[in-house]
């Protein structure tokens, strides 16, 4: 009788290729647009650029660390790393939050020091520099969107272009109430909202990174409701030692212990629950079975 059973199911080539894609082509594209963005904000003394631009260069750090992380996951075992580099995109989804909120802490700081000194700010070059961003992060987010419901990468790339897509528009704005009214004290206020953007956007992101960091069962799966799933199976007597965790941002693990009431009928029944357990987005299962008579010490504890 099998002691343990494996199942694996990996992702597509092909999603493989539009995340490499899409990570290429926003980190050229907002490398390119933070270095303007920063020329710019100097230039016209504008807080509301310089504060985008010190978010957008986080978010280029980020889609680097991902990118890295991505490629380091394609390997699937190593001698001492035995479910390979995958655990990587998750550090990566941690440090990418740590990034934006050490980026908040300096955008707080620099809008109250604009607020006790208010400088004069150029109106146009905002709108236009931001406008550019607008467009820039809106086609990022377009490359995101396929793959953003897959991976917790891919979605915090996403939420971050998009609020940066979002935080451009206000920039805009900005500079639209600056040239009418003359206000210079809205470019700090703008910085500050952005801020507040990037903190929202970042939490969830922080809290779903250090969960699986922790080995905490990925959001969406619930270990009762997995064990009731096991429990329906006709062969099925009891699930015990389950343990539910993620191998990466995009694949999640189980072991259990399965108490069976026909051991015969183990081939059967390993095919049903590995296909129950895919459904519910576990991709590796290692099941080790039991029979009615067998008393492992630890069942009720588990």
């Amino acid at each position: 009788m099998p002691a343990h059973e494996h199942h694996h199911h990996h992702h597509e080539l092909s999603a493989d290729a539009v995340k490499g894609r899409a990570f290429l082509f926003g980190i050229v594209l907002n490398t390119l647009f933070v270095i303007g963005e920063f020329t710019a904000g100097f230039l016209f003394n504008s807080m509301g650029l310089l504060a985008d631009a010190g978010h957008n260069l986080g978010d280029v750090s980020g889609l680097l660390i991902s990118l890295v992380a991505f490629l380091l996951a394609k390997k699937r075992y190593l001698p001492n790393y035995t479910y390979g580099l995958r655990k990587g995109t998750i550090w990566a989804s941690l440090l990418n939050a740590a990034i934006l909120l050490v980026a908040v802490g300096a955008i707080v700081t620099e809008c109250i020091r604009k607020f006790l000194s208010p400088e004069e700010v150029g109106g146009w070059p905002i709108i236009i520099t931001a406008g550019i961003g607008v467009v820039i992060n809106g086609l990022t987010v377009f490359f995101f969107q396929r793959e953003k419901e897959h991976d917790l990468n891919v979605k915090g790339a996403y939420l971050h272009m998009l609020a940066d897509m979002l935080v451009s528009v206000g920039v805009v704005l900005s500079g639209i109430l600056i040239l009418w009214t003359g206000w210079n004290i809205v470019d700090p206020l703008i910085g500050l909202v952005i801020a507040v953007v990037i903190l929202f956007s970042t939490w969830g992101l922080l809290k779903e990174s250090v969960r699986l960091a922790m080995d905490g069962v990925p959001a969406g799966i619930h270990v009762e409701t997995i064990r009731e799933h096991l429990l329906e199976d006709p062969n099925v007597e009891a699930v015990h030692h389950l343990h539910i965790w993620p191998i990466s941002t995009t694949e999640n693990a189980l072991t259990a212990h399965v108490v069976l009431r026909d051991v015969g009928e183990w081939e059967e029944t390993r095919k049903r629950l590995h296909e129950e357990l895919s459904e519910h987005g576990i991709s590796h299962a290692t099941l080790e079975t039991e029979s009615l008579t067998t008393q492992c010490p630890d069942r009720q504890k588990s």
